[in-house]
């Protein structure tokens, strides 16, 4: 799952993960968690050999059918890049980039910025991102107006329906 900040791929995550147990759920933001956040060459190549590292141990436990993976991922490159350190691993990619409208992401970022959970800045990075998801043809669900259970919900039926 990807998508900007503030579209809601964590909590809807957290939801899904519950209805598609037995499941393992990696958000990428983890292997960023550090003070102070520097986004330099080798941050970001550590970072990507982690994840590269969680997602491989996930997919070769066999206690876990379905391993959710979800990060920002507006590059096509970065997903590419990680699926090419999973080789030998059996599994089914299905993806899906959450959306919704710049008015939406605006109020939840600013919220989650005035409750200190998000620094001011992201806000303009998320908006300008935003369009990039709809550019890359995947399929896309538009969160406004969804709980993250709701939404949750309607990927499980995605993927059901073979949708993404």
């Amino acid at each position: 799952m990807r998508g900007t900040m503030g579209v809601g791929k964590t909590a809807v995550c957290r939801e899904l993960m519950k209805l598609l147990a037995p499941c393992a759920w990696l958000d990428g933001d983890w292997c960023w968690m550090m003070e102070p956040f520097t986004v330099n060459g080798e941050n970001r190549a550590m970072v990507l050999d982690n994840i590269a590292h969680l997602l491989r141990a996930y997919l070769q436990n066999s206690g876990y059918e379905t391993v959710l993976f979800c990060w920002v991922l507006h590059e096509p490159g970065i997903l590419d890049g990680l699926l090419s350190r999973l080789e030998g691993c059996e599994y089914a990619l299905f993806q899906v980039a959450l959306t919704c409208s710049e008015e939406t992401l605006r109020r939840r970022l600013e919220a989650d910025a005035a409750r200190g959970t998000r620094a001011p800045d992201v806000v303009g990075r998320s908006v300008r991102r935003l369009p990039l998801y709809a550019a890359m043809g995947l399929p896309t669900l538009a969160t406004d107006g969804l709980t993250p259970l709701e939404a949750a919900r309607e990927i499980k039926r995605m993927l059901e329906a073979g949708e993404c």
